[in-house]
């Protein structure tokens, strides 16, 4: 199966919202999700994303993003969620998407990339090794709820 990759638009904000909900139950954690289409419209400069589609037009699996800076090494991309629907997991899609982004960070003048991983998702750990992430298992992340 034939995989494209590209930046999102508005009208790819129902597919996106759905995967997102497949991820949330995916990690364990559906609860968390406070974001709604509608917020994700509105916060359009804000959200940056690129999907996965197959060559039938559905989309499979979407990567959000944003730009940060980080005192120690400068400007960076910060991936936020990276999903794959499980029945493409093995059509290199979402190495195809990751790839995209890591391409689209390079392209802006970032210096690195940074994302997440369930210490349990032990196929995603292995994934991201593979590709040269170095996994740190210091850190504990925080979130303030505004």
């Amino acid at each position: 199966m034939a995989v494209t990759i590209r930046l999102s638009t508005p009208a790819d904000i129902p597919s996106i919202y759905e995967l997102l909900i497949e991820f949330a139950v995916f990690q364990k954690t559906p609860e968390k999700v406070i974001i709604t289409p509608q917020q994700m419209e509105e916060d359009k400069d804000l959200f940056q994303c690129m999907i996965a589609q197959s060559d039938d037009g559905k989309i499979i699996g979407f990567a959000t993003f944003f730009f940060v800076y980080y005192s120690w090494s400068g400007k960076a991309l910060y991936l936020d969620d990276l999903y794959i629907q499980p029945a493409h997991r093995g059509d290199k899609a979402g190495t195809k998407l990751l790839m995209a982004v890591k391409e689209f960070a390079q392209n802006s003048h970032c210096k690195k990339m940074r994302w997440q991983v369930s210490s349990w998702n032990h196929n995603a750990i292995t994934f991201y090794k593979s590709i040269g992430a170095v996994i740190d298992d210091v850190d504990i992340n925080c979130d303030l709820y505004l």
